[in-house]
């Protein structure tokens, strides 16, 4: 009994043995389960951090831009633009200044020779510059000499003003702005003169700033009494639809009247002239009438 039962666990070992290669094969190639499946690989579109990060990577990168304006101008160019800062350096210090020290105020003293002399030369030339020589030398070199501002108008004081208004050959104005390119602070001159009525001064109407002035006389002033004043004032005029209404019945034309809207009398027709019927004038030439035909016999 017990032999019969010990080769029954033998052939039962031995047929577990040839099945189980089977059965893991068979494992291998069925598919994943929730259980059996694989960890999944991690990827980019799970993780957006790192997404985020190359992205930023990618920003920080130089490219290649394309400005309207390029960024070398040229010399030429960037002399004219270091002149317009001169002329404003040299319009706050209102003094003669070398042209070393108009150098070191652009930060240009160790600039190109051919730089430096293209600044020079636009200053000599310009309108706003004054170029004095330098009266030690005999033959001036491309940096010598000192520069100062020319303003618009040379007037610095209120005597000035009044003189140079006085020397103008017409009744123009002159421009407070051009007073100030050579006179920052001329307003409250200008108030003090417009107060002692020798000058003539238009305002803006939001600041009350000084826009224009003119010359005057002061003598042409007179004051009126303030009595006089207070009735003048006082004095109430008629609306404006009653002074056209008593301008009408005067017979007069009030200035307000549109001319569109004034009422105008038909055009009359013009008559056709007739021509009058020739009449027969006297005859002329009797000492030549034996020499004329008589064709009165052949009218009509």
């Amino acid at each position: 009994m017990s032999s019969h039962l010990e080769k029954q666990v033998a052939a039962f070992k031995s047929e577990a043995m040839s099945v189980a290669p089977k059965i893991s094969a068979k494992r291998s190639l069925a598919p994943p389960t929730a259980e059996n499946a694989p960890s999944p690989a991690p990827s980019n579109a799970s993780n957006p951090s790192k997404n985020e990060s190359k992205d930023s990577k990618r920003k920080r990168e130089p490219q290649n831009v394309v400005y309207s304006q390029p960024a070398a101008t040229g010399y030429g160019t960037e002399a004219f633009t270091q002149v317009t800062y001169v002329i404003e350096f040299l319009k706050k210090k209102d003094e003669p200044k070398t042209f070393r020290e108009i150098l070191e105020y652009l930060s240009q003293v160790n600039a190109e020779d051919r730089t430096k002399s293209l600044i020079a030369k636009i200053l000599r030339q310009h309108e706003r510059v004054r170029w004095v020589p330098d009266p030690e030398l005999k033959s001036q070199t491309w940096d010598s000499g000192t520069f100062m501002h020319r303003p618009i108008i040379n007037v610095r004081s209120k005597g000035d003003l009044i003189a140079y208004l006085q020397n103008k050959a017409d009744a123009q104005g002159v421009s407070v702005k051009d007073l100030k390119d050579g006179w920052p602070d001329c307003e409250e001159a200008i108030d003090e003169l417009e107060d002692e009525h020798k000058i003539l001064v238009t305002r803006t109407k939001k600041d009350n700033h000084a826009r224009m002035v003119w010359s005057n006389d002061p003598s042409l002033f007179h004051q009126v009494d303030y009595e006089f004043q207070d009735m003048w004032r006082k004095t109430e005029l008629p609306s404006v639809d009653e002074l056209v209404r008593k301008l009408q019945e005067a017979g007069q034309k009030p200035a307000s009247e549109d001319p569109s809207k004034r009422i105008k009398a038909a055009p009359k027709a013009k008559e056709k002239k007739r021509k009058a019927p020739r009449k027969g004038g006297k005859t002329t030439n009797t000492h030549m009438q034996h020499l004329l035909k008589d064709f009165s016999h052949l009218k009509r």
